[in-house]
């Protein structure tokens, strides 16, 4: 037998622990709710098929390799984002403490590089929060064309030139777009304080790049379309809460991820999804879910469909490299079974 070193065994054994976290989650879903199916977790025959996948009966909609397109505020972007925090060496792991130091063990540079040009080879074109570095390295040494839209923080200590000057220096990572990050927003709600929100936006929009507004909470939507904030966009988190690690609805709570309330394992961004559904029927501008697949807990199928069947024109994912192909044949199918949904399609 051959011998591996250790960066190599600790490579292998983290791919193989991460997927089993996100397998055994859907399994157990599966087993509690009936949520998810088997054949919803994209396995490694699927993300091999390639051009010979199915992806079933549909309308003919734009896409690049494979993966459907939209246009955000005039900018053509493919409708699943690669989530940041992947690529920035952070993951969400619910109560497991080894999982992310073995994330962190595979995660290399140059694992991260190989990820950018996989989402990149199957049609993702957009990098989303966090990640700038390494898609500013992937597309100058790679001759990547990655877009890239970074997060802007705000809080009441920071004065208009301290978030002017935080602005410039997100926009100079080379942002496409730019959105208030979903803690800050949060906070400054929870604090009494969204017209700071609203002031970040306004300072953003100087620059001439479309402007969202991140949330957690469906308050910040709310708050923004009754008080005209001009967002151009929103990142609102959408996903069921029915999977077995999911606080019980009569526990759940507002912020309760800044609360440790009882029973919350770091998986849980959203409340009354169907509130979330119903509120954004409403919303004439363009929606980016994000934690749709609830840190792993759902499967791929059944996130993926629930946020685009719910309203959302594009999905930012937190996907590693194996992940990206299954994930994108995925996103293929249930936009196409999707497209005549109840909410337009703004985007």
């Amino acid at each position: 037998m051959e011998k591996k070193n250790r960066r190599e065994w600790l490579s292998e054994t983290a791919a193989t622990v991460v997927s089993a976290v996100t397998v055994g989650a859907a399994v157990s879903a599966i087993s509690r709710s009936n949520t998810a199916r088997a054949e919803d977790v994209p396995t490694p025959e699927a993300a091999n098929e390639g051009d010979n996948f199915e992806f079933g009966d549909g309308p003919t909609l734009p896409t690049v390799r494979g993966m459907p397109q939209g246009n955000l505020c005039g900018i053509p972007m493919s409708r699943v984002f690669l989530g940041g925090n992947l690529i920035t060496g952070y993951m969400h792991a619910r109560d497991l403490r080894y999982v992310e130091p073995l994330f962190r063990a595979y995660a290399t540079e140059e694992k991260m590089i190989e990820t950018l040009k996989t989402a990149e080879e199957n049609g993702i074109n957009v990098v989303f929060e966090t990640g700038g570095d390494f898609v500013k390295k992937y597309n100058t040494q790679h001759q990547g064309s990655m877009q890239f839209i970074p997060h802007i923080e705000v809080d009441q200590s920071k004065s208009d030139q301290d978030l002017a000057d935080h602005v410039q220096q997100q926009i100079d990572t080379g942002a496409c777009a730019l959105y208030v990050w979903g803690v800050s927003s949060d906070q400054m709600c929870m604090s009494g304080a969204m017209h700071r929100v609203a002031k970040i936006v306004e300072i953003a929009k100087k620059h001439d790049l479309p402007v969202g507004v991140g949330s957690h909470s469906l308050q910040i939507p709310i708050y923004c379309e009754k008080e005209g904030v001009p967002c151009d966009f929103y990142v609102k988190t959408l996903h069921r809460d029915d999977y077995p690690s999911a606080v019980p609805k009569e526990k759940q709570e507002d912020f309760m991820w800044y609360k440790n309330t009882p029973g919350w394992y770091d998986n849980q961004w959203c409340i009354q999804p169907e509130e979330v559904i119903a509120f954004m029927q409403t919303v004439r501008k363009p929606w980016v879910a994000f934690k749709v697949l609830a840190a792993g807990a759902i499967a791929p199928e059944t996130g993926l469909s629930y946020a685009f069947a719910g309203g959302a024109d594009f999905v930012a994912l937190g996907m590693l490299d194996f992940q990206i192909r299954g994930n994108v044949q995925i996103a293929n199918r249930v936009i196409r079974k999707s497209w005549q949904r109840e909410r337009p399609w703004f985007g």
